[in-house]
This record gives C-alpha cells, structure tokens and sequence, in this order.
C-alpha cells in the first residue's frame, strides 16, 4: 500500500464510459482474454492506432482499466467485490462515486489531484490547469511527467462531468455535487478514501468533508452507522467530538 502512494501511475485519460464497459463485462462473469479482446475491440475507435500487436495508447488504457476493476492490487480486492456488488444494486448517478472511490484507491495520485482541485475550488470557485499542475508538482517533484499526467487527469474529469470549462479556456468550475445518502455507499467511499491516504486515521469530518471528493455531497453520518454497515472500517472517538476513522488491521495491510 506505500508503494502504491508514492507512485503516480496514471498516463492516459480514464473514460467513465469505459470504466463501467468494464466493470459490466466482469459481472457477467468474462474471464480475462475475453475481456480484454471486447474492450479492444470497442475502444480501438477512440485511438489514432488501433493495432494490437504493439504496446500503445489502446493496450495501456486496457491495463488501467483492468487493474482498476479485475486485478486491483491484493490489498483492494475485497473493496474491489464490494464496489461490484453495489454496482448491481445502485442507480446510474451513483455508479460515478464507485468508479471514483475504485480509481482513487488503486491510483492515489488520481485523489491528489483531485483533492489540489477541491481545495482551491473552495478557496476561489475556480481553476486553473497552471495552478493544478503548480501544487502537483510540489507534491510529486518538479518533473515534466508530473505536470503531464495531471493533464490526463484533468481531462478525466472534463469527461466524467465533475469539471466544465468555463467561457475562458483553461479555467474550470466544479460542477453540481451529487449527493450520497445511502449509508452503504457512504460506507465504501469511506473506506476507499483511507486506502487512498496515506495516514492510517482520519477524522470522520475530514473524510466527509475531504476536497478529494469535491463532486460528491456526504449527508450527514455517525461513526458507529459506518463501522455497523462495513466490516472493514473501525473508529476511535478522541477527545469530546472527534471520532477517527480507520482501516482494520491497517498495519498488517500496509506491511
């Protein structure tokens, strides 16, 4: 799980379209060549080469989606089975914050990205792409890599619809926040949300409230409604009104 949050990963724009192509074919029970033969076969459009045999642009975005939804990392696959199963019973809005609690926690760079956006979103109602790329770096390192794969993530979010372009080009505005209430989902993107921090706890506000899920509306909860609906997740109450959220058995996992 360390290793995992200091990598940056992502490299290319993630569709929300084809993270649900896959995410579909795997709970129709595909097995893995056959998955990877559909989503080549409907994603080649989207790309200048759709040839098979070389590494390319198609192959990579293959292996992201695929590490995202059918073999996330050993650590995620019970968030993993989880997600799938909310998926069959969530409506089509809802299904947006399971692919983003998903990509968040195999890739936590995505939830930094995410949460620099939030964060000055809050500060001054919009941003700017030079302002995102800026704190990045600052984050990541002064590298051109850094500044590049941001982009991809912007435009991920350009196309997820959590972002729009204003009438300025370059500067973006936080589209309406969906609001979860349902207790379930709440409960999953809590526990994604901590897979993709690297603190071991973190205050139940902090995580409702976070700037890494400013498209989303947490409705009110209590500690205790979380940890009686998920088997992963546990609190601590510090002090007169601060509860902490964690993982169970977060050291082992980490380790």
């Amino acid at each position: 799980m360390s290793e995992r949050l200091k990598q940056i990963g992502l490299d290319r724009l993630v569709r929300i379209a084809w993270l649900e192509k896959t995410s579909t074919l795997i709970l129709a029970a595909n097995d893995t060549k056959t998955i990877k033969s559909i989503l080549q076969d409907e994603l080649a459009g989207a790309f200048r080469s759709a040839n098979k045999d070389v590494r390319g642009s198609l192959d990579k975005t293959i292996t992201i989606l695929l590490k995202v939804w059918h073999q996330p990392p050993k650590d995620l696959k019970s968030l993993r089975n989880n997600g799938l199963e909310l998926l069959k019973r969530i409506s089509s809005p809802e299904s947006k914050v399971i692919h983003w609690g998903m990509v968040s926690a195999v890739y936590p760079f995505w939830s930094s990205v995410a949460a620099q956006i939030g964060r000055l979103l809050k500060l001054q109602g919009t941003v700017t792409s030079i302002q995102i790329q800026r704190r990045i770096r600052e984050q990541y390192g002064e590298r051109e890599t850094v500044s590049r794969r941001a982009r991809y993530i912007i435009r991920s979010f350009l196309d997820w619809g959590v972002l729009r372009e204003t009438e300025r080009k370059g500067i973006y505005k936080a589209q309406k926040a969906l609001l979860i209430n349902d207790i379930r989902l709440i409960a999953w993107l809590i526990e994604a949300s901590l897979y993709a921090s690297k603190n071991g706890s973190i205050p139940l506000k902090e995580l409702v409230d976070s700037p890494a899920l400013f498209p989303f509306q947490i409705t009110s909860v209590r500690a205790e409604s979380l940890v009686a609906t998920s088997q992963k997740l546990e609190f601590l109450r510090h002090g007169l009104d601060e509860e902490l959220m964690m993982l169970k058995n977060f050291r082992c996992e980490k380790m």
